[in-house]
């Protein structure tokens, strides 16, 4: 299993590990802690310090209760210094643009970005796949259902006996949009979108059959990063603080097939996955 992308092709012979970098004023447990384009390059450089594979930059919050869509020269404008500084000064590191426009993904790939990640799974741009496909980028394609101001809530949250099975369906519709835009599978990472449009519930469950994802052939990549349901159970209602309860969560994923994982918190991800990686993966 590898993942290809334009100038470089990523071997997963350890966890891999995307730092959270929200180079915006509201996302729900960061918001507003990078301020500009200088504090979001110091933090990302920090986060590759520490052990992370690559950073997945964003300009736009997907949080519970956000007003919604900014425009795309608001989100270039936090972004694109940020890509562009850190494509200079780390060379080597994996730069992900977390957008949901392909205005803003094109000019992100040609600032030097590596990967798109479309939480949206191409459902809300159109032209956003054949974007991918014309610049030849890494795409993560996350389930997810609604639109940026819902997506992170329960609006559409409804799912029948078998939860697993309509992500993996979702999921397989995503794939297959990708394919016949002319994106190539070995491009591919799936993501099953832990927390969007999904009760806790549904979240574990995801988790426990994470198996079934897998089947579908891609790398999986999860995000349970001091999501809402890891405060559920582990009762600590900060987010910032949900640490232990996120790296539990990713070493019960990397058990049932997951290999990249998106975090806020590096160092603590990077000793508890590597060492969980010796274990299961021999």
């Amino acid at each position: 299993m590898h993942w290809r992308l334009p100038s470089r092709v990523v071997a997963f012979d350890r966890p891999f590990l995307l730092g959270i970098v929200n180079a915006t004023p509201d996302s729900f447990s960061d918001g507003g802690w990078l301020p500009d384009a200088d504090a979001a390059i110091a933090y990302a450089e920090r986060l590759l310090d520490m052990g992370a594979d690559g950073v997945d930059i964003g300009g736009q919050s997907t949080r519970p209760n956000n007003p919604g869509p900014i425009s795309a020269d608001e989100e270039l404008r936090r972004v694109l210094p940020v890509i562009a500084t850190l494509r200079m000064t780390r060379p080597d590191a994996v730069i992900s643009i977390d957008t949901t426009k392909s205005e803003v993904a094109r000019e992100a790939l040609d600032a030097g970005a590596d990967i798109v990640n479309d939480v949206s799974g191409f459902r809300l741009d159109h032209d956003m796949a054949r974007t991918c496909a014309a610049k030849r980028a890494g795409v993560v394609l996350m389930h997810s259902r609604g639109g940026v101001a819902d997506m992170a809530s329960f609006a559409h949250a409804d799912y029948g006996p078998d939860p697993v099975g309509e992500v993996v369906r979702e999921l397989t519709g995503r794939l297959a949009d990708a394919r016949a835009a002319g994106i190539r599978d070995e491009a591919i990472v799936l993501d099953p979108g832990l927390g969007f449009a999904k009760r806790s519930a549904v979240s574990v469950a995801v988790l426990r059959e994470l198996s079934r994802v897998a089947a579908l052939g891609r790398p999986v990549l999860v995000g349970a990063s001091r999501k809402r349901f890891v405060g559920e159970l582990s009762g600590v209602a900060e987010a910032s603080a949900r640490v232990n309860g996120s790296v539990g969560a990713h070493v019960a994923a990397l058990a049932r097939g997951a290999h990249l994982f998106r975090v806020h918190d590096v160092r603590a991800h990077r000793e508890a996955l590597d060492v969980a990686w010796a274990v299961v993966r021999g």
